[in-house]
């Protein structure tokens, strides 16, 4: 005879694996490390700074 199976804890484990593998999904997709954020926020910062320098007076938005 085998052992029984509680069927709301293998649900519960099921949906945890399932879980975590769209988790890693999305984060492979949508995440960014910290250094990357500063780096684009960087570069960015820098493009705004030369576009303003290169303004012509008088030129408003």
């Amino acid at each position: 005879m085998t052992t029984p199976i509680n069927l709301r804890a293998a649900r519960k484990q099921r949906d945890r694996v399932r879980k975590r593998a769209e988790a890693d999904e999305n984060a492979v997709k949508f995440g960014r490390t910290k250094a990357e954020k500063v780096l684009d926020a960087a570069r960015s910062d820098h493009a705004r700074r030369m576009l303003d320098q290169h303004r012509i007076d008088g030129e408003e938005e």
